[in-house]
């Protein structure tokens, strides 16, 4: 398997310093592993802080930024980040306004935000914490217990992440960060797998003329497999059951995400189809996003993120952000 690095040992160090290089607006922390915004901490202003295992570029380093978080933790490639990595970026953007915790329902993320914010409160940092949780595919998996966190982190991040900028309280933008979530659902399909720079080959075994049905962002088994599927087919599939969960009744936010090896050509496409069964169900769409958002290194597929959203987190949406992943309105 070709891969554009060095040594599989020092490909989150060599990604973060070609980061730093390409964007000073960023403190990156190479030796530490902690990406900051460069005028944090931001006085009287909430700090989100969130992080999760390299592989899923842009998030979540990509969306450290104005408008969305204001430091990020990479762990190894799939693997969690340690709490020191989560209290260090906790110290580095408390202004003492507080910092809210996003974290993707991983087990070992789970515990070592959990112990992180233990340890950061104990330096005097009030934290709260908002678990992502809104794959619908599977109830537990092989890297958790519960519904995985996937698509619906950018959703959280962006939303609550304007919440912060205006300068609203921790509990208001921890609720807003809930209610995102507990709005938001997801799934995601596989047309190959992925391969880990430690590893050099495929993590699992996805015969040619097949696909995987909700597949996690780690290669992690879905429901089903399948022959190959059109467009079409895969959209209402994987729309439907979506839908099945959600039963949206205002208009939705929609996340088309690219796994990381599909290209645009494709993944437009494949939005066409998405609206197309939205439309067909009578669900008003508010705002679309696609792209290769929340990946899983080189996997080809895509995922569906729908979220309910009011008037408000519809402005809160399209409030301006400013990051290496999300871009507008600045």
């Amino acid at each position: 398997m070709k891969m554009l690095i060095n040594v599989a040992e020092t490909v989150v160090t060599d990604a973060l310093k070609g980061m730093a290089s390409a964007h000073p607006e960023l403190n990156v922390d190479v030796e530490n592993r902690v990406i900051v915004r460069r005028d944090a901490p931001v006085a009287g202003k909430v700090a989100l802080v969130s992080g999760g295992g390299s592989g899923h570029e842009p998030l979540h380093g990509g969306f450290v930024g104005p408008g969305m978080l204001a430091a990020a933790c990479p762990g190894e490639v799939f693997t969690s980040p340690v709490p020191d990595q989560m209290v260090r970026a906790a110290a580095a953007v408390d202004s003492g306004a507080g910092v809210l915790f996003i974290v993707k329902n991983y087990t070992g993320d789970v515990l070592n935000f959990d112990m992180a914010a233990e340890l950061a409160e104990d330096e005097g940092v009030q934290v709260a914490k908002v678990l992502v949780n809104d794959d619908v595919a599977v109830t537990d998996s092989l890297y958790t217990a519960g519904r995985r966190g996937t698509g619906a982190t950018l959703f959280v991040e962006k939303i609550a992440g304007a919440a912060a900028e205006e300068g609203q309280p921790l509990e208001r933008v921890e609720a807003i960060a809930r209610q995102v979530n507990e709005n938001a659902r997801s799934f995601g399909v596989a047309l190959s797998a992925c391969s880990t720079p430690s590893k050099g080959a495929p993590t699992f075994d996805l015969p040619s003329g097949e696909l995987e049905l909700g597949i996690g962002i780690h290669g992690e088994p879905g429901r089903e497999r399948r022959f190959m599927m059109t467009s079409g087919e895969i959209a209402d599939y994987s729309v439907n059951v979506v839908l099945e969960d959600l039963n949206p009744s205002s208009p939705v936010l929609v996340l088309v995400n690219g796994m990381g090896a599909t290209p645009l050509l494709e993944l437009y496409g494949f939005n066409a189809e998405v609206q197309r069964v939205l439309e067909e169900r009578g669900v008003p769409v508010a705002r679309t996003l696609v792209g290769n958002y929340v990946t899983s290194l080189d996997m080809a597929g895509a995922s569906v993120t729908i979220c309910q959203a009011d008037e408000e987190l519809l402005r809160l949406w399209d409030a301006p952000v400013s990051t290496a992943g999300l871009r507008w309105g600045m």
